[in-house]
């Protein structure tokens, strides 16, 4: 289990970015992939935005141009930068490993663990 850490939440302003951070807190990093999912109210949680091992990335389509992933292995570090914001961002993101399922999709390493998350909140 990787636990972790996320920061860099809070009120933005439309047309606004954010970075958000999060702390892996992990011996071995660099082999997992890893993962940032939002959580709207009254919505599923959704992953948004992957990069892997290898540090090849992917983006849920909503967010394609907008959101960009990023890792810093020497750090244990994992961030998303989120630019042009817009209402409809609002929600609570987690970071999470991940790993492959039968169908190769991306799911959490594992199902039970999540950390506090952290609150983007998108509004004049």
């Amino acid at each position: 289990q990787v636990r972790v850490v996320e920061s860099g939440g809070g009120l933005v302003q439309p047309g606004g970015s954010l970075k958000l951070s999060c702390e892996a807190i992990t011996r071995i990093f660099d082999v997992y992939a890893m993962g940032w999912y939002r959580q709207a109210p009254g919505k599923e949680r959704e992953l948004v935005a992957v990069i892997d091992s290898g540090g090849h990335t992917y983006y849920g389509d909503t967010v394609k141009g907008q959101f960009t992933i990023s890792r810093d292995n020497a750090k244990n570090m994992v961030y998303l930068q989120m630019n042009n914001l817009q209402p409809e961002d609002t929600a609570v993101f987690y970071c999470n490993s991940l790993q492959t399922d039968y169908a190769g999709r991306f799911v959490p390493l594992s199902d039970n663990y999540w950390g506090q998350g952290t609150q983007v909140t998108v509004s004049p």
